[in-house]
């Protein structure tokens, strides 16, 4: 069981008229990470953000901003990425037919290396480039739109993951992200997910941001790994 689960709620899901009030909400509330989407309508069926909103962000946060590109060619960008202020940069294993040559070019660039798996994708697909990353995303739903409904068939990948890492003894962080929320935390934190993106859960809250946060650090903290 990690020390700590961490949240980072994903501003895919903020309200961009307000955005630095936004992220500013959730830092105060106690988010330890600050999620950035990055789509560019080709690898994913939608368009979001670039470096400018990374700027923007990091104008607005002193948290470390965990970028998430869901983009063809990544390698083209990492280095306006990192410039603009991201923290951590996770690439697709899927786009990245030298994968180990990107990750090496975040860290080089200054950033925090991580790998992400869409949902069809298997866990034997990183087995090769764990050791040389500090994050696995594990996405739950398909990557292009918030909002989507968990697929609980990822939990098997979550669990097969963790177990690698602990039998090979390496410090690499499980991050989820796709329909994460009061009843689904638990599930994949029992499988060993160390990190939380939420972005309609917090951003989408009646209740408010502080308040969905803490909810959802309630929930996911309970729960011990169970496999």
């Amino acid at each position: 069981m990690p020390d700590r689960i961490l949240i980072a709620p994903s501003i895919l899901a903020a309200d961009f008229t307000r955005l630095g009030a936004q992220i500013a909400e959730a830092q105060q509330a106690g988010a330890d990470l600050i999620h950035v989407d990055v789509m560019d309508g080709r690898f994913v069926p939608n368009l979001t953000m670039g470096p400018l909103i990374v700027e923007a962000a990091r104008r607005s946060t002193s948290l470390p901003l965990d970028v998430h590109l869901m983009i063809v060619e990544p390698e083209k960008h990492i280095g306006a990425f990192v410039q603009a202020g991201a923290d951590r940069i996770t690439v697709h294993v899927e786009t990245c037919p030298h994968l180990h040559r990107v990750v090496q070019q975040i860290r080089e660039a200054g950033a925090r290396p991580a790998v992400a798996l869409n949902p069809h994708t298997p866990a034997v697909m990183v087995e090769e480039i764990l050791p040389f990353v500090d994050m696995v995303l594990v996405m739950t739903v398909n990557p292009g739109f918030g909002g989507q409904q968990f697929i609980p068939e990822t939990l098997r990948k979550i669990e097969q993951l963790h177990t690698a890492i602990v039998q090979r003894g390496l410090a690499v962080d499980i991050q989820v992200d796709g329909g994460i929320d009061l009843l689904t935390a638990p599930q994949v934190v029992a499988k060993g997910a160390s990190v939380l993106v939420a972005g309609t859960f917090v951003f989408g809250a009646p209740e408010g941001v502080a308040a969905a946060i803490a909810s959802l650090r309630a929930a996911a903290s309970q729960v011990r790994v169970n496999i």
